[in-house]
């Protein structure tokens, strides 16, 4: 590439992440906010726990379906109307008053959610060089693992001293400022995609590799929720830690999540399955000691910190796997198999974090981690069945 494709390549990126930096602060925030939300609407932690895993939903229903039915949109019109919608979304929350108002206006800003990430991974990976592929999806996901350092302790932060209300509409300015960037930023010209026939959804699926990749997705990084959707009480209830205190190791866990997803993409560039296997391996042994420690101050904390760098570690190289893959036998359908790579990722955190909440209701907080590890090693064979199966 020359440097001036590589200068606007960069750009592109940018942009995307400054987007994916606003939504990816929308679906973590809840994490932080579950508590404020028990005290509001006078719920258990596991209904007020739905603010995720209903998040996740949408996700999962938005990312395939809308991404047929917008195939053909010129993607910078589509880019600035999933923002538009995002914003709204995040207005319908801060003035939820019942939790099934809140709900809804989450499952809003959830249902575009899946398109963005799906829409903006095929460009990412289509503006740069082969060889840095999942570095440039790796930056484009930064977008989300600033808002684990910086949007979601600041959300619980504003949460905590000005009301879990003001939490949303900080979402909603973001979501502003990114429309701005989207307008200005993105140019008006990109490639526009294929027409997309739904009957292609089950080609994608009956495909073994497709299927075991889409699997391992589910199962890797769902197994970090099965524990990460209740950090905030798993730090206070069992580590004993004040509340204005956890909005600072969600920082410092923000910071260990940014470290994880650049060291994976540089992995995942050459043979992503085998840093896959890495990843996986290496997060389910943190999750095992995670549950040895949990009630214990400081070592609990220091698996907490370990699970932020390895929990987001390997989601550019899951997603780099189904674009090779697609590229091989589907290439009319790069995009619908990176809108379901998108669903995988939120079926993932749905039975993450709704398992979470069936050991939180019947044997309590400090077994989530261990549903965690079953998880973690499903992922491990899954993608070992891949790597033989592609050999």
């Amino acid at each position: 590439m020359t440097e001036k494709q590589t200068q606007h390549a960069t750009l592109i990126l940018w942009s995307l992440a400054i987007s994916a930096f606003a939504i990816g602060s929308t679906e973590f925030i809840s994490v932080g906010l579950l508590p404020l939300l028990v005290s509001q609407f006078k719920i258990s932690l596991a209904m007020a726990s739905l603010t995720v895993s209903g998040y996740a939903f949408g996700v999962m229903i938005g990312a395939p379906v809308l991404t047929i039915l917008t195939a053909r949109w010129n993607r910078h019109t589509l880019m600035v109307g999933i923002m538009v919608v995002f914003i709204l979304g995040n207005l319908m929350a801060a003035s939820a008053q019942n939790f099934a108002w809140l709900l809804v206006g989450r499952l809003i800003a959830a249902v575009i959610h899946g398109l963005f990430m799906s829409v903006s991974s095929v460009i990412a990976a289509d503006v740069v060089a082969p060889s840095k592929r999942a570095s440039a999806i790796a930056l484009m996901f930064t977008g989300l693992t600033v808002a684990t350092v910086t949007g979601v302790p600041l959300g619980t932060f504003v949460g905590q001293h000005f009301g879990w209300r003001f939490s949303f509409l900080f979402l909603a300015l973001i979501g502003l400022v990114s429309l701005l960037a989207t307008w200005i930023l993105i140019p008006r010209n990109l490639p526009v995609g294929r027409p997309i026939q739904i009957k292609n959804i089950g080609r994608l699926i009956f495909d073994k590799k497709i299927l075991l990749a889409l699997l391992l997705t589910i199962f890797g990084y769902g197994s970090t929720f099965t524990s990460y959707t209740y950090i905030s009480p798993i730090m206070t209830r069992l580590m004993h830690f004040q509340p204005s205190t956890v909005v600072i190791i969600l920082i410092v866990y923000g910071l260990m999540v940014a470290i994880g997803n650049t060291v994976g993409g540089r992995f995942a560039n050459q043979t992503p399955l085998t840093g896959l296997l890495w990843m996986f391996t290496l997060l389910t042994v943190t999750q095992l000691f995670l549950g040895v420690f949990i009630s214990f101050k400081w070592m609990g904390l220091l698996m907490v910190l370990l699970l932020g760098l390895f929990a987001f570690m390997n989601v550019p190289g899951e997603q780099l796997v189904i674009v090779q893959l697609a590229e091989q036998d589907h290439p009319e359908n790069i995009g619908l198999a990176s809108a379901l790579n998108i669903s995988a990722f939120n079926i993932g955190i749905m039975i993450g974090s709704g398992l979470g909440s069936q050991i939180v209701e019947t044997t309590g907080l400090a077994m989530t981690p261990y549903a965690g590890v079953l998880m973690g090693i499903l992922a491990i064979g899954l993608t070992w069945l891949l790597k033989r199966a592609t050999k």
